[in-house]
């Protein structure tokens, strides 16, 4: 089938270049967002997120006419659905975005449309995607009733790509296309192929979100496992990253580098998505869920034991003239993404408890989100370490190794990264 129009429905980190991408193939697309400020400012060629290149990807694709962006989904052949999957309170999974993309798509739906969900869902959620649209079109038929036959086509295709990399690897990457049935599949992979270079890999939609969930699940125990053995190591008095740089040497061991938790929002969610469907059976997963949700915690206790240890060395000051600089909010180097971010949520913390000054260095934002404005101040590199008292490092920017010497001279350094 050939694919005149596509639309992308949520313009975030993945949706964006997503859009963009189809778009530089010379294919109409339509973005939609609940968002009018980001759809203005697609409009214009510009885009809300870091993401390198893509603002020449973007601005390429609108001006030449095949990128588009609205708050109002409109007629299509095929519908991406790429809005957030957050938890509730509980960690139950929430698919309120889903259900609200799935109603808003379903009155431009006509006989023939693929739906795909590209969302990190928990296992059945493309099923009840496809249900919403059921219900709101009884008019159309759907393969949950209709099978091979039905009037639309649904499938899972997760995205896996690695934040800062997104428009390399949406290209080079495989891809799991998971339809409900084999001809949903088929017609995923040929709208896919317009642009993926990588392998198109069949399943069905339920494995196909397991999949998704399984790998970040994985990286999210080996991760636990290094948070640990860095508290473990602090109790013991061990350098963590020289132990772990001399164990690496061992040919069959790897383990990955500490840090102040799991940000973002697929490794520091999706494993919950697990545990929500199979709690007796998912042990490890959410052991290693607790491990690395606790990381914040132990970080911030570190700090304050090192405003302690300033104020026996310095008993003229107060708490209150003790100055703390952190660094880095993203949850990960070099983007501006700060969804789950251990590092934004530690310094929160320290913002609403420190009495004194709390400064924040964070290069790949221009304003603090409103919520922290009122306590805390955006400095820069040389503001912060001249000014600062104790010093935190909570995400390895590239800027920050960049100064690593400038860090040395920090007599109170919290380094939660192994940058120094």
């Amino acid at each position: 089938m050939p694919f005149t129009t596509i639309s992308v429905i949520g313009l975030g980190y993945i949706g964006l270049p997503t859009a963009a991408v189809f778009a530089s193939r010379k294919k109409k697309v339509i973005g939609v967002d609940v968002n009018q400020k980001a759809v203005d400012i697609i409009n214009r060629g510009q885009i809300h997120i870091v993401e390198p290149d893509l603002d020449m990807v973007v601005h390429a694709a609108v001006t030449e006419g095949y990128l588009r962006a609205t708050t109002q989904p409109e007629p299509a052949d095929a519908f991406l659905i790429a809005v957030p999957t957050p938890f509730k309170d509980d960690y139950e999974p929430d698919l309120g975005y889903i259900e609200s993309a799935s109603k808003s798509i379903a009155p431009v739906l006509k006989k023939g449309d693929l739906v795909i969900l590209e969302s990190t869902s928990p296992v059945g959620a493309t099923e009840q995607m496809s249900a919403w649209l059921s219900e709101a079109r009884p008019d159309l038929t759907f393969p949950q009733t209709h099978g091979e036959d039905s009037d639309i086509r649904i499938a899972h295709c997760p995205e896996r790509v690695l934040p800062g990399h997104v428009l390399q690897e949406l290209v080079q990457n495989d891809r799991v296309i998971g339809g409900m049935t084999p001809k949903c599949s088929a017609l995923a992979i040929s709208l896919y192929k317009i642009f993926v270079q990588g392998e198109c890999i069949v399943t069905n939609a339920r494995t196909a979100e397991m999949c998704k969930l399984t790998e970040n699940s994985s990286r999210d125990v080996s991760i636990a496992f290094a948070n640990e053995l860095s508290m473990i190591c602090d109790k013991l008095d061990i350098n963590v990253w020289e132990l772990i740089r001399l164990a690496n040497r061992h040919p069959r061991v790897n383990i990955l580098q500490p840090g102040p938790g799991v940000g973002g929002h697929c490794i520091a969610v999706d494993p919950w998505f697990i545990v929500s469907k199979t709690p007796e059976q998912a042990r490890l997963i959410r052991t290693a869920r607790e491990v690395n949700d606790s990381k914040p915690l132990w970080v911030i206790e570190k700090v304050k034991i090192a405003v302690a240890e300033y104020l026996q060395a310095n008993p003229s000051k107060t708490s209150k003239e003790v100055t703390i600089a952190c660094f880095g909010l993203a949850f990960k180097p070099d983007i501006d993404d700060l969804r789950e971010s251990p590092a934004l949520f530690i310094t929160k913390k320290i913002a609403d408890t420190h009495p004194g000054k709390v400064m924040v260095v964070e290069p790949n934002i221009q304003t603090l989100p409103n919520n922290l404005k009122d306590i805390l101040s955006l400095v820069d590199i040389a503001t912060a370490l001249k000014t600062a008292d104790i010093t935190i490092v909570l995400v390895d920017h590239k800027e920050f190794k960049e100064s690593k010497s400038k860090f040395a001279s920090a007599t109170h350094l919290i380094d939660t990264r192994g940058l120094i």
